[in-house]
C-alpha cells in the first residue's frame, strides 16, 4: 500500500510509514493511491461469513503484501473478536450496534486494530513510540483500553475537562501503566490543535517516536471499514435485498469515511446520511457546497462536538472531490439538543429500544431522509457507544432508571488521576519534553 498526502507536498509513504507517522509532514492527511474492488464472489458469499473473516478479506485487499497473510490473521484475531449485532426495531430500520469491544464504543474496533498492527511493526524494527491522542469522549477510552501496557508503546490522552461523561472520563483516567490522560481547559477543537502541533514541531520529532491514535490515521480507518461489509452480510444472512442506507453519526468524519471506503471496495450502498449535532459544518456543506469551519458548541452529544472536522478532506475525496459528486454518495441532517431527547424518549416509548444522544441524532437523520427520499429502501443507523456512557442524559431524557453493564458501573468507583493542561501549545511541548 503506497499512501499520498492530501496536500501533496510530501513524499509518498509506505503502510509502516504512514501508521506511525500519522500525519504527513505538509499537515496533509495520508490517502492510498489505490482502494481495490472485491471481487463479486466476495459478495455472493458474505452472508456465510463472520465478522473476524470478514475482517480478513478485506484488510487483505487494502494492505496488499504489507502484512504477511499468517501475520494479518494474527492481528485481526486479537483485534477483531467482538460481535456487531445488527437489530432490527422497526420495519426497515435497523441499529448496527457498534458498542460491544472493551470500551463500549465504535472506536474499539479502530483502536486494537491499530494497537495490534504497530506492536507488529515494532517488533520488526525493535523501536518504541509515544502516541498522542485527542478525544472528545470515545476516543481516549477505546485508545486507553486498545494499547494499554503494549510493549514499547506509551500513550499520552488529551480531552476537555466538564465535556466528557462521567464514565467517558472513568475510562480515559483510571487504566495507569503506559495510559497518562490530561485534562485540557478548553474544547476538543483545543485538544486536536495541540496534538496536530506537536506532530509538526521539530524538537519533539527529533526526541521522541510520536504517532497518532485519532482518526487522522489512516489505520483507524481501514478496520471501521470492516462493520459495513458485516451489516451488508447480516441483511444477506437474513434475507433483505431492498437497497441500503446507512445513517452514521459524525464528528471528525472518519467513522463516514470508511463507509466510503466500503463503497468503493464494491459494497452495495444507495446513500450515506451524515447526522450530526448543532456542530453541523457539513450538513451545511452539503446543503450550499460552502465548507465553512467553526469553533465547536457543547451539546449532549458530546462526541460529534467537533467544528473542524479532520477527515473531511478523505471524506469529499473518496465521495469523488467535486462537490456534485459529493452529494450523490452523501446527504446531510442535525439535530439540536431537543431534537436529541425528544428522539431517545419517542423511540424508547414507542420499542422499549434505549439510545445514546449520538444513536438518536443517527435515528432522526436516517428516518428524516427515508421519509424524504419516499422510496422502499433498509435503513441501517450506527450506534456509535453504549446508552450507559451517558447516564445522566439518558435517565433524565427517558425518566426512569436505566441498567448499567458492570464493566462501566465498576469505573464509577475508582480514583481519576489527570494532569491539568492548558491549551497553550508551549505548555504542552514544555511537558512532553520533560517526560
Amino acid at each position: 500500500m503506497i499512501l499520498y498526502s492530501t496536500k501533496h507536498a510530501s513524499p509518498d509513504v509506505s503502510l509502516e510509514e504512514a501508521v506511525f507517522r500519522g500525519l504527513p509532514p505538509d499537515n496533509g492527511l495520508y490517502m492510498p493511491y489505490e482502494i481495490p474492488t472485491l471481487p463479486q464472489s466476495f459478495f455472493d458469499t458474505i452472508g456465510d461469513l463472520s465478522i473476524s473473516e470478514i475482517a480478513f478479506e478485506v484488510a487483505k485487499a487494502l494492505l496488499g503484501n504489507d502484512v504477511p497473510e499468517s501475520d494479518l490473521k494474527g492481528i485481526i484475531e486479537r483485534s477483531i473478536n467482538f460481535e456487531a449485532p445488527l437489530v432490527g426495531i422497526e420495519p426497515n430500520k435497523y441499529v448496527l450496534e457498534l458498542f460491544h469491544g472493551p470500551s463500549m464504543a465504535f472506536k474499539d474496533f479502530g483502536a486494537r486494530f491499530m494497537a495490534a498492527l504497530m506492536s507488529y511493526f515494532l517488533q520488526k524494527s525493535h523501536q518504541d513510540i509515544h502516541i498522542l491522542v485527542a478525544t472528545s469522549g470515545d476516543t481516549g477510552g477505546a485508545v486507553a483500553q486498545g494499547f494499554y501496557n503494549t510493549p514499547d508503546i506509551k500513550v499520552t490522552i488529551l480531552y476537555p475537562t466538564g465535556k466528557v461523561s462521567d464514565i467517558q472520563e472513568k475510562q480515559l483516567t483510571t487504566l495507569g501503566g503506559n495510559v497518562t490522560a490530561l485534562e485540557v481547559d478548553g474544547t476538543f477543537d483545543d485538544c486536536q490543535s495541540l496534538v496536530k502541533q506537536a506532530f509538526l514541531d521539530q524538537e519533539l520529532s527529533s526526541k521522541y517516536n510520536l504517532a497518532s491514535a485519532n482518526s487522522i490515521n489512516i489505520s483507524r480507518l481501514i478496520p471501521q471499514s470492516f462493520y459495513y461489509f458485516n451489516a451488508y452480510a447480516q441483511l444477506k444472512k437474513a434475507g433483505v435485498d431492498k437497497p441500503v442506507v446507512f445513517c452514521v453519526p459524525s464528528g471528525n468524519f472518519g467513522n463516514l469515511s470508511a463507509g466510503l471506503i466500503a463503497q468503493r471496495m464494491g459494497l452495495p450502498v444507495k446513500m450515506f446520511v451524515a447526522a450530526t449535532n448543532i456542530n453541523n459544518i457539513v450538513p451545511n456543506y452539503l446543503a450550499s457546497g460552502v465548507y465553512e469551519p467553526r469553533p465547536s458548541q457543547e451539546t449532549i452529544s458530546n462526541a460529534m462536538d467537533v467544528g473542524n472536522p479532520s477527515n473531511f478532506i478523505r471524506m469529499q475525496l473518496l465521495a469523488g472531490d467535486a462537490y456534485e459528486e459529493v452529494v450523490k454518495h452523501i446527504a446531510g441532517d442535525f439535530s439540536n439538543d431537543d431534537d436529541t431527547r425528544v428522539t431517545m424518549k419517542e423511540v424508547y416509548d414507542k420499542t422499549g429500544y434505549i439510545m445514546c444522544p449520538h444513536t438518536a441524532v443517527a435515528y432522526r437523520g436516517l428516518s428524516s431522509y427515508m421519509t424524504e427520499l419516499g422510496e422502499d429502501v433498509t435503513g441501517v443507523l450506527l450506534s456509535t457507544a453504549h446508552y450507559a456512557k451517558f447516564l445522566d442524559v439518558v435517565e433524565g431524557t427517558l425518566g426512569t432508571t436505566v441498567p448499567i453493564p458492570e464493566r462501566l458501573s465498576a469505573l464509577l468507583s475508582k480514583e481519576k488521576v489527570a494532569i491539568p493542561m492548558s491549551t497553550k501549545f508551549s505548555d504542552f511541548k514544555n511537558y512532553l519534553l520533560q517526560l
